[in-house]
């Protein structure tokens, strides 16, 4: 990998999102020789996903490459590569492009799409939780209404123009409300020869509420908000398969539609070698202490959503949100810094900063642990505080640049089919 020996401790870090990043910058200036590894050159901003599929963003707003992050500091190091296994043993890791030892290993990886071990619904719905996927779904979108354009066939174009978002979580949200006004204010100037009227979202929840993390307050406005733009919204309904063309649910319920996207859960991304009993069943996230550290190493961390610490007030974990992995990055890099000169590590303590979700124009909810409040003024505050926490001066000006554009011209430029996607179906031959 042609990392050249340090009289440094050597730290790896595996993976650039919100985790990795914090825990990099913590350290990048101490006597250290840090090496971030990562299968892409960028970290991406995932709250703002749902905008790329939509067509508000162009997916070089919400990404900013690693090297850049850090560039100038000369023990930092990024090797774009994908790690394969861990060696406890030997302290070292195995990836693509060769091998590597350490002196302390962490890992932050991220999530995953889970699809709950329904292979069908993997293979034939639309996951958006990487850039790639993001436009994929774009591209899907729009070739949906220029198909609908074409066909001559009732229930081909219904399809077309029928989407069905499973998860009622934030992500699911924000992304129903995004489709609920391209339909209102964009559809109907695009394709004029088009019933875009016609189209519809429907937003599929589970259990007996949307956005469940939140306060009951912030789930009723959220679902009042969403029915205000004309989202169909189905709880306490849960789809079990899906063929590419028709869902099927645990209720006598179906939907005939050509774009089914997956927002219902996630799960770790685990690395051979430190599997076993160090992973928590469904979620496959690492079992850690207070200190991060991977239940029987000193020296093996975990950060952000892979990690489980297991306290009192958060029996399943810390919430898979940016705030605790920048928080638990943060927390590590002190924590490594106090071990060079003896002194005792301390805990990690999460500092809950609220939960906040955008459904469209002027409408958002916020939960702040001393205020809750819902309508314009959550939206001024989300925009605010997803503002602040981008990456980079250019990409801060360019989303706020869009999102004033669009706010003033009710519309959404980047609604370009730059890679067409090709949508699969299930055959008989499957």
């Amino acid at each position: 990998m042609n990392i050249p020996q340090s009289s440094f401790k050597r730290v790896i870090i595996i993976g650039g999102g919100f985790a990795g990043i914090a825990l990099a910058r913590k350290l990048c200036k101490k006597e250290f020789q840090v090496v971030v590894m990562d299968k892409n050159n960028y970290h991406t901003f995932q709250p703002l996903l749902y905008q790329v599929s939509t067509g508000g963003l162009e997916p070089d707003s919400i990404a900013y490459p690693i090297r850049k992050v850090l560039q100038g500091y000369p023990n930092f190091f990024f090797r774009l590569a994908k790690v394969l296994e861990v060696d406890t043993e030997n302290n070292k890791v195995h990836t693509t492009i060769g091998e590597l030892k350490f002196d302390y290993l962490v890992v932050a990886t991220g999530t995953t799409t889970n699809f709950f071990g329904n292979k069908d619904l993997e293979k034939y719905s639309m996951a958006m939780k990487t850039i790639p996927q993001s436009l994929n779904l774009r591209s899907l979108i729009l070739e949906n209404f220029e198909q609908a354009l074409l066909t001559d066939d009732y229930h081909e174009r219904e399809a077309l123009m029928n989407f069905v978002i499973v998860g009622g979580g934030p992500t699911g949200v924000e992304l129903a409300g995004a489709l609920a006004e391209i339909k209102k204010g964009i559809l109907p100037k695009d394709y004029p020869d088009l019933d875009t009227r016609r189209a519809q979202i429907n937003l599929v929840q589970g259990s007996d509420r949307l956005l469940p993390e939140m306060s009951e307050i912030a789930s009723k406005k959220a679902e009042d908000f969403l029915e205000q733009l004309g989202v169909h919204v189905w709880k306490n309904v849960r789809v079990e398969s899906y063929d590419g063309k028709l869902a099927h649910t645990n209720t006598e319920t179906t939907f005939e539609t050509a774009t089914l996207i997956w927002a219902a859960g996630v799960k770790a991304v685990t690395l051979e070698g430190l599997d076993g009993d160090n992973l928590v069943s469904g979620s496959k996230r690492l079992r850690v202490n207070q200190y991060h550290q991977v239940n029987g190493y000193e020296h093996i961390f975990a950060i952000g959503d892979v990690a489980q610490m297991e306290l009192e007030a958060y029996p399943d974990g810390h919430p898979m949100m940016a705030q605790p992995a920048m928080q638990q990055g943060e927390n590590l890099g002190e924590n490594l810094v106090r071990t060079l000169t003896g002194k005792t590590l301390k805990p990690f303590q999460y500092r809950d900063k609220g939960s906040m979700a955008t459904i469209g124009r002027n409408k958002a909810v916020a939960d702040l642990p001393r205020f809750k409040f819902q309508g314009v003024f959550a939206w001024f505050v989300w925009m605010f505080v997803h503002l602040y926490f981008l990456i980079g001066f250019r990409n801060r000006l360019v989303v706020f640049i869009n999102w004033v554009y669009n706010y003033v011209k009710f519309d959404r430029e980047a609604r370009l089919i730059i890679r067409p996607y090709k949508k699969q179906y299930k055959t008989q031959l499957d």
